[in-house]
């Protein structure tokens, strides 16, 4: 696909990054991998992020991100897969070429690796990556790597390829002096964790699909979600949050990493197999579990 029409696509409706499966030795699972994605595919997604952050990208070495690109797309039908990218440089224009070669339709460029840098330093790097691939790349703000509206602006100048902005900021004036700025040279894709929680606040500063975890495991319920908050539906979002999304968010909230972890054990709650997470993430307890399987079977009834 070309960079407008990823764009496009992207901006066309809900979004997800299916959790990357592994063996018990840690090992890829590609096969596991391949049939969840290609039934996640069968929900509507107007995309899917293959290795992106609930994908545990910063625990995959740029040949693994590949392989798990190329199964993305070996199995996502017509749904475009987005590649996740990341660290510093040299590997995050390494990564952007091999999920090119692995057939990504798009990038989504992760914070760099560790150092607070200058505006400056943000937009090079990003200009870097732009510059080492045809595929069209949404910028991930987040952490370390927060780009400012100008910019933003003097990337988007500079990089034709550069499609997307993502938040994982939770600065909505931050968001909404770039969605002014920008206007509709990009799409705006919401990325805090959970992004449910904050869905309807985002969508009135411009952000209108944004990447959803839970699709991982309740993709009906991420949908209707979806479909609540694009036509301010705002007595059945209530609805959702209060029987799913403010429960979940209290349980995930009970360690660090268990956005990640959260989601995994989902995955396996609803009977497929995503295998363990990597360290340094850690699974939820016996009785976290517990409590994810009673969430799951609220909402099945």
């Amino acid at each position: 696909m070309s960079p407008d029409q990823i764009k496009s696509r992207v901006a066309s409706g809900l979004l997800s990054f299916p959790v990357t499966h592994f063996n018990e030795d840690f090992s890829l699972n590609l096969e596991s991998y391949r049939a969840h994605v290609e039934w996640l595919s069968g929900f509507g997604a107007a995309a899917l992020f293959a290795a992106g952050g609930t994908g545990e990208f910063f625990s995959l070495s740029p040949e693994e991100v590949a392989d798990v690109t190329r199964a993305a797309k070996e199995a996502s039908g017509d749904v475009p897969i987005i590649a996740g990218c990341g660290y510093g440089t040299a590997l995050a224009t390494e990564i952007a070429r091999r999920a090119e070669a692995a057939g990504a339709d798009g990038l989504l460029l992760l914070p760099h690796y560790l150092m607070e840098v200058s505006q400056e330093g943000i937009f090079r790097h990003v200009k870097a990556v732009c510059e080492s691939t045809g595929l069209g790349v949404i910028i991930y703000n987040r952490a370390n790597s927060v780009a400012n509206a100008d910019t933003v602006a003097r990337l988007a100048d500079a990089c034709p390829n550069l499609i997307g902005f993502k938040d994982g900021t939770g600065k909505i004036d931050l968001v909404r002096h770039v969605t002014a700025k920008l206007g509709d040279r990009l799409c705006y894709i919401g990325g805090m964790p959970t992004h449910e929680l904050f869905a309807e606040g985002f969508n009135g500063a411009g952000v209108t699909t944004y990447s959803s975890a839970v699709f991982n495991f309740v993709p009906e319920l991420a949908q209707r979600f979806y479909r609540a908050m694009r036509a301010s539906d705002r007595a059945a979002m209530e609805e959702i949050l209060h029987s799913f999304f403010f429960p979940f968010a209290a349980l995930r909230d009970r360690e660090q990493g268990y956005p990640v972890s959260i989601i995994k054990a989902g995955v396996e709650l609803i009977g497929r197999t995503p295998g363990p997470l990597r360290p340094p993430l850690t699974d939820l307890k016996p009785q976290e579990k517990d409590m994810l399987r009673g969430l799951i079977e609220k909402i099945a009834a």
